[in-house]
């Protein structure tokens, strides 16, 4: 047994060893990747956009001049103006900073509840994978939508509850996806030498399985981040998203589908602005996907 103990630790370096030297070569194709240098060219233009909106913007985004309203793009106001006067180009770039940390913010969250749920159901299995997946079920039975529009009436409007509502329909999709890896890294050799030798689980989850599961979880989130952003759009469109005084892409689409035949601009803009962010998003995540496929090497 003793003489065990080093081997599975050597076993241990070679894996890592082998993990670190697919990071790097997965990496050499992401850089090489057209994909990844047009989705990633877009994502980082909207994250510029958004750290720096407030030096950016020409405008207050919040400032009203009634006497300024439905005005054309012009030299004074790039994007021409809304309905209360405000510049649409000033409230496009802080409208940046909400639709990507909702974005960003949704995935995250959803990976890590996801995450947890399914390496727990995964790796033990039994009456606690069966509890586990029954609950999952329970929410993914529901339309998305439906319920986030549910969660948004009962909760309130408002950034983080926008946050809350879209992450607590997403996250069943990701414990699947981990719970089904899991299922297979649980019965490899190395794993089960671990558990032999005493390992305890939270050791092994952690030093063994997740490390193997992490790239499935990028791909897969690098691939969603661009759900969240429409979904809040349509939360806001609807009027259960987010409120002024704080502004995003969709909350400029619901207040300017009344002007559509008199100023073409005030939706014109944001709609294209999500749009080229979902581009972007997909287009990476595509190449993400590309870059860590075994098939590709």
């Amino acid at each position: 047994m003793s003489g065990s103990a080093p081997s599975l630790a050597l076993g241990g370096d070679v894996e890592r060893a082998r993990s670190t030297s697919l990071a790097r070569e997965a990496l050499a194709r992401l850089v090489r990747s057209p994909l990844a240098v047009v989705g990633g060219g877009i994502v980082l233009v909207f994250v510029f956009t958004a750290l720096f909106a407030p030096w950016l913007a020409t405008h207050d985004p919040a400032h009203i001049v009634l006497t300024s309203r439905l005005q054309p793009p012009s030299g004074e106001h790039w994007l021409g103006t809304d309905d209360l006067g405000r510049d649409v180009f000033s409230r496009l770039v802080f409208g940046a900073r909400v639709s990507l940390m909702v974005g960003i913010g949704v995935v995250l969250v959803r990976a890590v509840i996801g995450v947890l749920v399914g390496l727990v159901s995964g790796y033990y299995g039994g009456r606690i994978d069966a509890v586990l997946m029954r609950i999952t079920d329970v929410f993914i039975a529901f339309p998305g939508i439906l319920l986030a529009l549910a969660i948004m009436a009962i909760w309130g409007t408002g950034l983080i509850n926008v946050v809350i509502a879209l992450s607590v329909v997403g996250w069943p999709q990701f414990a699947r996806l981990v719970r089904a890896e899991v299922l297979s890294l649980r019965e490899r050799d190395y794993v089960q030498a671990g558990r032999a030798l005493g390992a305890n689980a939270v050791r092994l989850v952690a030093t063994h399985v997740f490390p193997n599961v992490l790239p499935i979880i990028v791909v897969y989130a690098s691939l969603n981040i661009s759900a969240p952003i429409i979904a809040e759009a349509a939360l806001s469109f609807l009027g259960l998203g987010i409120q002024p005084p704080e502004v995003s892409w969709g909350s400029m689409l619901s207040s300017a589908h009344r002007y559509m035949r008199v100023a073409w601009w005030l939706a014109t803009f944001p709609g294209i602005a999500i749009t080229l962010s979902v581009i972007g998003f997909n287009l990476f995540g595509d190449a993400v996907r590309d870059a860590l496929d075994p098939r590709m090497r």
